[in-house]
């Protein structure tokens, strides 16, 4: 398969796709090895943002996909929301940073850290496909949750491990260091 081929033949693909979709993936579909891929994915991705286009392509958890540019985000957003706020609760995004930083979490962990009870919350999360399940603590037989690759996805991180630091962005307060001790404990 020549060059222009697979380019041609991964845009069709990647057009297509509603979440990120991995090079060995994409290798198996154009019977091409998974290096060769990597390096065109790597090198379509460069083309795109040096021509200036309103779209990205990026690896985000773990796979590749098309995105808008983040400079046109504010025009996107007027686009997709046309008025209508779907945005979390401060209580749905603060369970969601507990369970990121923390995961695997059972519910009755983030109840604890946040102090207050979360039930509805982690419905709210589940349904948005932010959350799962991620199996069973051994000692209390409670479910443990953590977060998807949709939630990757959308706040466009590779991995957890990509996740930023908690410790910038939180006041300097007398007692940060037993907050931030039991967040990351």
């Amino acid at each position: 398969m020549s060059e222009l081929e697979l380019n041609r033949s991964l845009e069709a693909i990647l057009m297509v796709v509603d979440e990120p979709v991995n090079e060995l993936i994409l290798a198996q579909i154009t019977e091409v090895p998974t290096e060769v891929v990597v390096a065109a994915l790597r090198s379509l991705a460069q083309k795109y943002e040096e021509q200036g286009h309103g779209f990205q392509l990026r690896e985000i958890a773990g796979g590749w996909r098309f995105y808008s540019h983040p400079d046109q985000a504010a025009l996107v957003e007027k686009f997709v929301l046309d008025g209508q706020q779907t945005r979390l609760t401060q209580a749905a995004l603060e369970t969601l940073a507990v369970i990121a930083y923390r995961q695997p979490i059972s519910r009755a962990r983030v109840s604890a850290i946040r102090g207050v009870n979360v039930e509805a919350v982690m419905k709210t999360l589940l349904t948005r496909g932010l959350v799962e399940e991620r199996g069973v603590e051994h000692e209390t037989g409670a479910i443990l949750y953590g977060t998807t690759s949709f939630f990757l996805e959308k706040i466009g991180v590779r991995g957890i491990e990509d996740l930023p630091a908690l410790a910038p962005f939180l006041p300097d307060v007398d007692g940060l260091d037993e907050v931030l001790a039991t967040l990351t404990d």
